[in-house]
């Protein structure tokens, strides 16, 4: 039985930055050929980044791309590397446009693709067959499909190659690998997190390897693009299920793992018509290599993994967009307090810039919550107070009541958007899922801002990730960075005297339980209802979700985190009368 060593490399590329990302590459393929390689596999797109959505409409982008390869494969045959088969993610084209139905309108012009680099050229390349539409995806509308399997035979072993969704869907490819006899089928990825998310993957990874009788070598990519936050967590599985191997979530990784692959049988004669195979040279010539250890990352529980996530997509977004700093709004409650930690977590503290903006109905408690807060980071922190900025306006147009109570808020947003435009900082606007559902934010005032790392997370689910920060902290022998105060006070926009959000809202429990159902779910509200629910708070919480949709158009983007974000996952009408059946 022959033996592969076989390199995963989960790395972070830079969307459109093809250069840096063949650097990448040609860098970490050099650490795989050191460790002994006989093939290394790169994620999805990872030569350009992902996801590429209308760039792969623009000819010039994907010329550039397709040279980028071409140049890649020179540059590893002239570092020495040309011996080691290279798997790299990439878009290709431009091609004839495909004309989408009947409507003869020329649409997609590009292929997610993958490409076999070795002894300076491309050597084999694979289309994508399953193109995603759904959720975050709109593949089908910018790629034309693939139709055959590619199967690289490797010192004695068929390795088949796809693409991310080729896995998901049965038959098509995934069915053609049993068929074609190989030993190890290589996946690469672009698969975006989400809650639980690794509670489907892992399983149908290793479904896979006992349905097709085959080693199973699942590579991810890593990092922020936008609001997609992609959590590496790469994995090898066994022809039985077993995991050989595990990269770590969050982080760019190198997984190094020894397989013993059946070895190849079938001749061309024998394979589908629909498989092709290519012989591969010779690789990475023999020596003795000492055994490696496995190497199987241990799964973060779940609020880790939501922290990471959200740290993250805020690092990336921040660094990928070449912002020096971020600064937000500290009020002293929950939402400013997490989001102030995630921010010092993701940049360091140095890096972030509070400000507290007390109103004249700003309690005592709030101010100097605010004030622990930036203690216990170590932000950089002032204060501005509003009071005298908001009774001009109140006296010239008579605000009272809610148009009064807007008027703070955007009184706040102008400072955060003046302070910014001084002195370059990114505005985080500290709304979490549970607001923005319901439309309480205030738009143009506490809504303002240009990244949110709370808009996919329910408000209760913002009191368990404080709880867990402080927790981890406390483990790690460091200051608590969340004041206790902020997390057991009631919420509060304090906008007036003795406010308290539960004044217009069910509790927060009951809330995120009726919008769960609502927003991820896709309940009606008869079905909510059912399940307990009060008839009248149900119709009251629906009716908010539909009308806020305008503003939600209108906020900031932040890490996807559930399997229905805001955003490109949830596209609904802003002009919408339900009807009452």
């Amino acid at each position: 039985m022959p033996r592969l060593r076989l390199a995963l490399a989960q790395t972070n590329p830079v969307l459109g930055d093809l250069d840096s990302n063949a650097q990448q590459i040609l860098r970490v393929a050099g650490e795989a050929s050191r460790a002994g390689a006989d093939l290394v596999a790169f994620g999805e797109m990872s030569i350009s980044g992902y996801p590429i959505e209308d760039l792969a409409l623009r000819p010039s982008f994907l010329a550039a791309a397709h040279q980028r390869i071409e140049l890649l494969a020179r540059e590893l045959q002239d570092a020495g590397l040309g011996d080691l088969p290279v798997i790299v993610g990439h878009p290709d084209g431009p091609f004839e446009p495909r004309l989408l139905g009947t409507s003869n309108a020329p649409t997609a012009i590009a292929q997610n693709a993958a490409s076999v680099l070795q002894g300076g050229r491309v050597v084999a390349r694979y289309a994508k067959h399953h193109l995603p539409n759904y959720s975050v995806f709109d593949e089908y509308r910018i790629f034309i499909p693939g139709d055959e399997l590619l199967v690289l035979r490797l010192k004695g072993v068929d390795v088949a190659l796809i693409i991310c969704e080729d896995l998901w869907r049965d038959g098509g490819p995934v069915g053609r690998v049993l068929h074609a006899d190989a030993g190890l089928l290589v996946v690469i990825n672009g698969s975006p997190y989400e809650r639980d998310k690794d509670e489907v993957r892992l399983p149908l990874a290793t479904r896979r390897a006992v349905e097709t009788d085959t080693i199973v070598a699942y590579v991810n990519l890593v990092g922020g693009q936008d609001d997609l936050v992609f959590d590496g967590d790469s994995v090898v599985v066994d022809r039985d299920g077993s995991i050989l191997a595990r990269a770590p979530q969050f982080v760019e990784h190198l997984l190094l793992v020894d397989l013993d692959p059946e070895a190849a049988t079938a001749s061309a004669a024998e394979l589908p018509a629909d498989v092709r195979r290519v012989e591969l040279g010779s690789g990475v010539p023999a020596s003795s290599k000492p055994a490696l250890s496995p190497d199987i990352a241990e799964l973060p529980d779940d609020l880790e993994q939501i922290w990471n996530a959200l740290v993250l997509g805020l690092r990336d977004y921040v660094e990928k967009n070449r912002f020096r700093s971020v600064i937000l709004g500290l009020s002293g409650g929950i939402d400013s307090a997490v989001c102030a930690a995630i921010a010092a977590d993701a940049l360091g503290a140095d890096r972030v810039y509070g400000v507290s903006m007390p109103s004249r109905y700003s309690s005592d408690h709030s101010r100097s919550d605010a004030d622990d807060l930036a203690e216990r980071i170590g932000l950089h922190y002032r204060t501005e107070a509003i009071a005298d900025l908001v009774i001009p306006f109140e006296t010239q147009l008579g605000l009272t009541d809610v148009a009064a109570e807007n008027l703070q808020a955007r009184a706040r947003g102008v400072l955060l958007m003046g302070l910014s435009n001084q002195e370059g900082h990114l505005v985080l606007t500290t709304g979490n899922k549970s607001e923005l559902s319901v439309g309480y934010s205030t738009i143009y005032g506490d809504a303002v801002g240009g990244f949110g790392p709370l808009k996919d997370v329910p408000k209760m689910l913002v009191w368990e990730l404080a709880k867990w920060r402080n927790r981890h902290a406390t483990a790690l022998g460091e200051t608590p960075p969340i004041p206790e105060n902020s997390i057991s006070k009631p919420p509060s926009a304090e906008l007036r005297p003795d406010q308290t959000d539960q004044d217009s809202l069910p509790d927060y429990d009951i809330l995120d339980a009726i919008l769960e159902a609502y927003i991820n779910g896709g309940l009606s509200i008869g079905e909510i209802v059912e399940l307990g629910f009060d008839a009248p708070t149900v119709e009251r919480i629906t009716q908010l979700v539909d009308r806020a949709e305008w503003k939600r158009r209108q906020s900031a983007i932040g890490p996807k985190i559930s399997r229905t974000a805001f955003g490109r996952d949830r596209r609904l009408p802003i002009t919408y009368r339900p009807s009452a059946i």
